[in-house]
């Protein structure tokens, strides 16, 4: 079809989330949820993919984070949103416990944003 998958994205995404939490926890991190994942735009073949994550917030032994998928063509600048969702990483210790993290502390209004409405999603849970 000449079109990126649905589902490899979000493996790599899904990797791309986990890197992020395991650097901001120190620790081994699992997927324990992924909200709606919206599909913006195909990707092509041929096209440069980035793919972005970012921890919006993180609780007690779990994390918040939000996840960006790009397309580009080689000969472009310009870039579209393909893909966006959260996932929720649970650290876990040596046992497979889980395992307390960090907290999060916003810096720019749009972290403050970010911070905030983790919590709202988080509640409807």
């Amino acid at each position: 079809m000449g079109i990126l998958q649905g589902g490899r994205l979000v493996q790599w995404m899904d990797i791309a989330a986990a890197v992020c939490a395991q650097t901001h926890a120190g620790k081994i991190c699992v997927t324990a949820s992924i909200d709606t994942v919206s599909f913006k735009r195909p990707a092509y073949v041929g096209e440069i993919l980035t793919i972005e994550a970012k921890i919006t917030r993180a609780f007690t032994t779990s994390m918040e984070i939000m996840v960006s998928a790009w397309s580009k063509s080689v000969s472009s600048t310009r870039k579209h949103l393909i893909s966006e969702s959260y996932f929720t990483f649970v650290a876990i210790d040596e046992e497979g416990k889980v395992s307390p993290v960090n907290a999060v502390k916003p810096i720019t209004p749009e972290d403050r944003k970010h911070y905030d409405e983790a919590w709202k999603r988080k509640k409807r849970k």
